[in-house]
């Protein structure tokens, strides 16, 4: 502290430097947190640094930041210091980029650290926007360059030589934008989504092309962050956005295209409702006379048709295939040529078997590209060996079958190449043909499978005594990634390697699932190879992976010694096993893997291992769960309560604050389907450790929690209630489903009214006569349900479907329970059903049992009754052929 504040500027740098070298040696230790009392003397040294323009002291004092955001120590104003002096630093044009890019990562390292402390400071917040959205506005580079920055074909196309200051430096854009993603994945949304949208609609309205550049690049940057609250707020941003499309200004032009393809990318699926209006948009700008704008097209056009329906695509198929091949034999921008074959593999996945007429051309011009062996041209060829498996997809196994070969060979011949990333795109390849041709694939499995082996015991990584100094926070990695140890070592990453490595286990995955017995002979190498190499790995997306794939590797099992499938009983565990003893075997090795991997830290791996597990249980049942249901319940209830490794990095470095700051954490999604699978295989015998859960499940149904967790919460209870028997749930009733039910139908979003109004349903059928006490509050709560506007949104029209098939359900269990005489009109309003067909079976049979019962309050309705008859039994009507059989044998009665 003396030296800090010494009278000599130059002690005080000495002090800096020595305080940035030893804080080095303990930034990941608990130590570091003795040096938070020592930041207002760095702060005093550094501005009079910046005054001086003394940048190596700068900068040490920006690693000194950098290695206390994770104090536990730091105060709101200490935070405060920090960003602000970050944000001098960041916003001066007299420092070198380097420098800046470093106040960037503080910035952006100091959100991930502290996020709520650092969203509930609303006026640093405010600045900090303000000072991005200003360096995007005011920086002369594409704000959509992010997207293609490090493809070599970009840079190549925009005349940008390798290696030179353009290609690997940061940029204003750039570390605007990277910082404002961070921020928006890490601060609460309810503090970060409305201050970023309110200046992004203001700058897009503006008369300036700079600042509606801003303005919808920082749409375009947010939509991953913030993806939940931007669905529900797509009305009232997309027509800012197809104006922009249609801007006079290229820039603003190509920012929108970027702005389309990841809001396509990342709000799906409620972006799909607005295919008529983006297609022909896109289609547009697919002629734009700037490149950039057309390549960006392309994207929007690859991540929007990658989950459309036949229906959305077909008006524009014809001219969009035809555009498409006529831009990729025209153009001679590499960049543009590999984004239309990108775009072309997703139009073919969206049209499925009506892509089946443009599949001989198209497949001649990727064959073509396939042939390509110029060292700069391979991504190029990767793209089309790409486009040829998602178009075996769409086609099927029957019309593909005469490319299969030659599509194997040019794969096959592309890991002969020193291109890792030709060999990314020929085990993508791999596993789609393998989806598509299934025991056809099987012969190419004794040479591929050692292939893969040997890709995933190869080490991607080095170890190297770390240099001083440090690198750009931001900047555009090459081949190769940096992750620093304890000891002053780094551990330099090939990262194409490393996604090489991801797509050869997912190859494996789909091998497996998909080749049927013929990979037995391989799974005993396999999952010893995946355990070693992929559970083990030390990278989150191998191991993620590795999750995906596990699964897979019972199902050839299942193939050789059961036919195809394990016939097993709900909660059966004393019976006979009806598995035999290698798929006994094999289930539990690849569940006792999974379960190391529910215990990661990183919650995708977690969901992922959750995913599996549930698959794994629901295919071979409850023989296989039972000597690991004790383990997985238990992380299961660790998980709902907040308190496993991957949650507890949340928590470790600020205090708690309120509740409702908390966002929905999407992969508890697939924690709480896992707890449903388990009551799917073990049904009554999960009722002892009911009570242990509901607490906790109920914890996520608070009107303080986001709705994404009500709704999930809810949706749990609902799958408990269906599995396990009335007498299971009956003493949970008044405590827990009916309070939650009750709360959930009176909800503002539509999705929870939905699950409530199926947990009504399924609790009135599960518990029958034991709740027709509670039928008035049930059914006064669930009426205002059937006056919600179905036409909004497919969420909205399900919301009232479940209503009427929760109503549905109550009357079958307890029919001289329901007021018939006031239910049946509101009821009958609304059928047939618009959005959620699952539900047609529950709803026309309690219709068609009340036919059969002539009872006399339906037949006052007859003709509101003949009406939904002959709407359900219509060629248009998607209500499936067996119940429409019987729908017509009624109309046919009534008439």
């Amino acid at each position: 502290p003396n030296a800090l504040q010494d009278a000599s500027h130059k002690v005080q740098k000495m002090a800096v430097k020595a305080l940035g070298q030893l804080m080095s040696f303990v930034s990941n230790d608990p130590e570091i947190d003795i040096f938070a009392p020592l930041l207002p003397g760095v702060l005093s040294v550094t501005y009079k640094s910046l005054q001086s323009g003394d940048e190596d002291t700068v900068s040490t004092v920006l690693d000194v930041l950098y290695d206390l955001a994770f104090s536990p120590s730091l105060t709101p104003q200490q935070l405060q210091e920090m960003v602000k002096l970050a944000c001098e630093c960041l916003s001066s044009d007299s420092l070198e980029l380097g420098i800046r890019d470093s106040a960037a990562l503080v910035i952006a390292t100091l959100a991930e650290a502290k996020p709520k402390s650092f969203a509930k400071e609303t006026e640093m917040l405010n600045a900090v926007l303000d000072l991005l959205f200003r360096m995007i506005e005011q920086s002369p580079e594409s704000a959509a360059g992010a997207l293609l920055q490090s493809n070599p074909a970009w840079k190549e196309d925009l005349g940008i030589e390798e290696g030179t200051e353009d290609d690997d430096g940061p940029t204003g854009t750039s570390m605007a934008q990277g910082t404002l993603d961070m921020l928006a994945c890490e601060l609460p949304k309810k503090y970060i989504f409305e201050p970023v949208m309110s200046r992004c609609i203001a700058k897009l309205q503006s008369s300036n092309p700079a600042e509606r550049k801003a303005g919808i690049a920082g749409l375009g940057v947010v939509a991953e962050g913030c993806a939940d609250p931007l669905k529900e707020h797509l009305a009232q941003i997309m027509p800012h956005v197809f104006q922009t499309a249609q801007d006079a200004d290229a820039q603003v032009r190509e920012c929108s295209c970027f702005c389309l393809g990841q809001i396509s990318e990342h709000c799906q699926p409620e972006i799909l409702q607005y295919a008529s209006q983006i297609l022909p948009i896109v289609f547009h700008l697919l002629d734009d006379t700037t490149v950039s704008v057309q390549a960006t097209s392309c994207y929007v056009l690859e991540m929007f048709c990658e989950r459309l329906e036949p229906d959305a695509v077909r008006p524009l198929l014809d001219s969009l295939v035809r555009k498409l091949a006529s831009m990729l034999e025209t153009t001679n921008k590499r960049s543009v040529q590999e984004m239309v074959v990108a775009a072309l593999a997703a139009t073919a996945v969206a049209a499925e078997e009506e892509f089946t007429p443009y599949m001989s051309g198209v497949a001649d011009m990727m064959l073509k590209l396939m042939a390509l062996e110029e060292e700069r041209l391979l991504n190029l060829r990767g793209r089309a060996l790409e486009c040829m498996g998602h178009m075996a997809i769409a086609v099927g196994k029957e019309t593909f079958r005469p490319y299969f070969t030659g599509t194997m060979q040019c794969a096959v011949q592309g890991l002969a190449t020193d291109s890792t990333d030709l060999h990314e795109f020929a085990y993508a390849n791999f596993a789609n043909l393998a989806k598509v041709m299934g025991d056809e694939f099987a012969p190419a499995l004794p040479e591929l499978i050692p292939h893969l082996m040997k890709v995933l015991e190869t080490n991607e990584g080095t170890m190297e005594k770390a240099e001083d100094g440090t690198g750009e926070a931001f900047a555009g990695l090459d081949d190769s990634d940096d992750e620093e140890d304890d000891d002053g070592y780094v551990l330099h990453v090939r990262t194409a390697l490393l996604d090489a490595k991801k797509g050869a286990i997912t190859a494996l995955g789909e091998m497996a699932g998909n080749t049927g017995a013929s990979f037995v002979p391989h799974l005993q190498i396999v999952i010893k190879v995946l355990g070693q190499n992929g559970v083990k790995h030390w990278h989150p997306i191998i191991k993620t992976e590795t999750a995906e794939a596990l699964p897979s590797l019972v199902i050839p099992m299942v193939a050789f010694a059961h036919g195809g499938e394990v016939v097993w009983t709900k909660g059966d565990v004393n019976g006979p096993n009806p598995m035999s003893k290698e798929t006994q075997e094999l289930a539990t090795a690849v569940l006792m893997q999974l379960l190391i991997l529910m215990k990661e830290d990183d919650k995708e791996t977690v969901g992922k291992a959750c995913e599996g597990i549930q698959s794994v249980i629901e295919m071979v049942g409850p023989h296989a769960l039972a000597p690991l249901a004790t383990e997985i319940l238990g992380n299961i209830h660790e998980l709902l309560l907040r308190k496993a490794p991957c949650q507890l990095a949340d928590e470790g470095f600020e205090d708690a604050y309120e509740e409702d700051d908390e966002d929905h954490d999407s992969f508890m999604t697939s924690v709480c389907d896992l707890l449903g699978g388990v009551a799917r295989v073990m049904g009554n015998q999960l009722q002892p450790i009911l009570k242990d859960f509901m607490p906790a499940i109920c914890e996520y149904c608070k009107s303080s929690r986001p709705s994404s967790d009500r709704s999930m919460g809810v949706g749990l209870l609902s799958e408990l209630a269906q599995e396990l028997d009335g007498p299971s749930i009956v003493e949970h009733w008044n405590a827990f489903f009916q309070p939650v039910i009750l709360a959930g139908l009176a909800d503002p979003d539509d999705n929870v009214k939905r699950n409530a109004s199926f947990c009504a349903g399924v609790c009135a059928e599960s518990l029958g006569d034991t709740i027709k006490e509670d039928y008035p509050k049930l059914l006064q709560a669930i009426s205002p349900v059937f006056s919600v506007d179905s036409s909004k949104d497919s969420t909205a029209a399900a919301a009232v479907d479940n209503a009427v098939a929760g109503v549905s359900r109550m009357i079958m269990a307890c029919p001289g329970d329901v007021p018939l005489g006031q239910v049946l009109p509101v009821l009958l309003k609304s059928l047939p059903l618009k959005s959620d067909m699952t539900e047609n079976e529950t709803v026309y049979k309690c219709l068609l049992g009340l036919i059969q019962l002539n009872q006399p309050d339906l037949a006052a309705n007859s003709q509101e009754v003949k009406r939904i008859l002959t709407e359900a039994t219509s060629e248009t009507s998607r209500v499936a052929d067996e119940i429409k059989e019987k729908l017509r044998e009624a109309l046919q009665a009534m008439s």
